[in-house]
């Protein structure tokens, strides 16, 4: 018979890695999708790669993601009354890089961009490209949850999935359709 409580963690080291740290290595393991969110500001377009963007439901039909920061681009995506969430796969590993790091070239001719008749920037090559309005914030520390309605989407070609693990872009074999 085992002298552990009851409610005690099968398994926990509680001498491990703990708090953001434990946060962090765990899900640097965890394969993700790739998505980019772009919005128009008065400012201009803006755009951000995310790793967090989730289905909700479909009643109504909604997604999830979330932003560190409420400045930049994310501050931009933030205070747009609509965006867009383009689900990227393998053909997009550079553009995701781009949208990822602070400075980078983004919006460029060669990455293939366009406008939506509604304003959005959007990048006509990905695989879809779902236009959302947002239903919900909460804040958690220095991130930002949203909550976003999808109003309709762009469909493209598709091509094999991208997913993003230990702090890199990986290519995964297209799923067998058959």
């Amino acid at each position: 018979m085992s002298s552990a409580p009851e409610n005690a963690a099968v398994g926990f080291d509680a001498s491990g890695v703990s708090g953001a740290d434990a946060l962090k290595q765990a899900f640097r393991e965890h394969p993700s999708g790739v998505a980019l969110i772009t919005a128009m500001t008065d400012e201009g377009p803006v755009g951000l790669t995310a790793s967090s963007v989730a289905s909700v439901g479909i009643d109504p039909p909604a997604l999830a993601f979330s932003v560190t920061r409420a400045t930049g681009s994310a501050g931009g995506v933030l205070g747009a009354e609509t965006h867009l969430v383009h689900l990227l796969d393998s053909r997009h590993a550079e553009v995701a890089q781009a949208f990822a790091v602070s400075g980078a070239e983004r919006f460029t001719p060669e990455q293939g961009w366009a406008s939506l008749e509604t304003g959005e920037p959007y990048l006509p090559a990905s695989r879809v490209a779902l236009r959302c309005r947002p239903l919900h914030t909460l804040g958690v520390g220095s991130s930002v949850v949203v909550v976003a309605e999808v109003l309709g989407a762009v469909f493209g070609e598709a091509a094999e999935p991208m997913v993003y693990v230990d702090r890199r872009f990986h290519t995964l074999p297209a799923a067998d359709r058959a």
